[in-house]
């Protein structure tokens, strides 16, 4: 029987062709290949150092980018806010103050001439003497009153601690809008909640009329305040009191010191910053005041001007009589008088002065 299986070398050449066929797609990306290994085998090591340096310097340069940029990105915002809600009041109230206004649109250049006006006005006195009693009665009544209940709310290690801590807080939550209306009815004549209580203590005052007398409107005010912002000022002589390192209070004690001496000598000098800047707010708030006295006079100034404080003489100014020129040129003289009262106080107190 003949052998049909074809000879050695043929097969050999039908198994294995010489030339194998290649896709063209694959053919070209192994002559790209090849052209890239030849361009590296040719390309020198500094070349190469170079093109792997070059993408490592510009995202190094664009983090350095970032980095600098992003404190001023997260400034953005305040800048936006302070620039539209206090630069632009500051600098047109600034502009105003050159100005005589009927309106929003009716204005006449008239040079220094609301300054000079206001400072020869008898009000401009009568609201600064007004408002100088109320912050130095604020400031030695208030204080003193609200550092004590820290000291007896610091001593109290029980779990009515804190219940406390927020009832004394809270009248300052209401407003001083709530608290002006709330008083007016407590010193109504005859029904009030004070006359009827000196009526009954002390057998007289109940026919007695806080807001109608000039002589007994500021006390009047005085103690709506002090009710409204003892337990404010309060929760910052706590937190100065908590941090008072109790090694010096224990080695005070040790040294044979009384309660008063620790007091004195290691208590005050521990919250003297806290107890300046406390000094200062409330310096500033009490020129600020105007709220409270108009809603307890219910949007008058009292008989004589006996309620007029140095915001509601720019209001009345301003907003009353339409000139705001004449209310810019109050508001500038405030800020003036709070800046020099504020520096003063600053310098007395040595809030400033770095310790040794």
């Amino acid at each position: 029987m003949p052998d049909a299986r074809p000879a050695d070398g043929m097969a050999a050449r039908n198994l294995f062709p010489s030339k194998i066929a290649i896709p063209a797609p694959m053919a070209q990306g192994r002559r790209n290949l090849s052209k890239r290994s030849q361009d590296w085998r040719w390309s020198s090591p500094d070349s190469v150092r170079r093109s792997r340096r070059a993408p490592d310097a510009a995202s190094n340069r664009l983090y350095a980018l970032r980095r600098k940029s992003a404190p001023y990105v997260f400034l953005a915002p305040y800048v936006l806010v302070a620039g539209c809600f206090f630069l632009y009041p500051l600098i047109n109230a600034a502009i105003l103050t050159f100005y005589q206004t009927n309106g929003p649109k009716s204005r006449l250049f008239v040079g220094l001439s609301n300054f000079i006006f206001v400072l020869g006005d008898p009000e401009l006195y009568t609201a600064l003497k007004n408002t100088t009693i109320y912050a130095i009665f604020s400031i030695f009544l208030q204080l003193p009153l609200s550092l004590g209940l820290a000291l007896l709310l610091n001593a109290r290690e029980d779990r009515l601690k804190g219940f406390f801590r927020l009832v004394i807080f809270s009248p300052h939550l209401v407003g001083p809008v709530f608290v002006g209306v709330l008083f007016g009815v407590l010193f109504t004549p005859h029904y009030g909640l004070f006359n009827q209580t000196l009526q009954a203590l002390a057998g007289w005052g109940l026919d007695q009329r806080w807001l109608e007398q000039p002589e007994l409107i500021m006390p009047a005010l005085i103690v709506t305040s002090l009710w409204m912002y003892v337990g404010f000022n309060m929760i910052y002589f706590l937190a100065a009191l908590q941090n008072v390192d109790p090694n010096l209070v224990e080695a005070a004690r040790i040294d044979g010191a009384n309660a008063f001496q620790v007091f004195w000598n290691v208590t005050i000098p521990a919250i003297k910053p806290v107890a300046a800047f406390v000094v200062i707010m409330s310096t500033i708030g009490s020129f600020q005041l105007f709220e409270l006295p108009y809603t307890l006079l219910k949007g008058t100034y009292g008989p004589k001007n006996a309620g007029l404080t140095m915001v509601g003489y720019l209001y009345k100014n301003a907003f009353e009589s339409g000139d705001l020129g004449t209310g810019a040129a109050i508001g500038w003289l405030l800020a003036f008088i709070i800046f020099l009262i504020s520096l003063a106080q600053i310098r007395v107190s040595g809030a400033l002065r770095k310790e040794a």
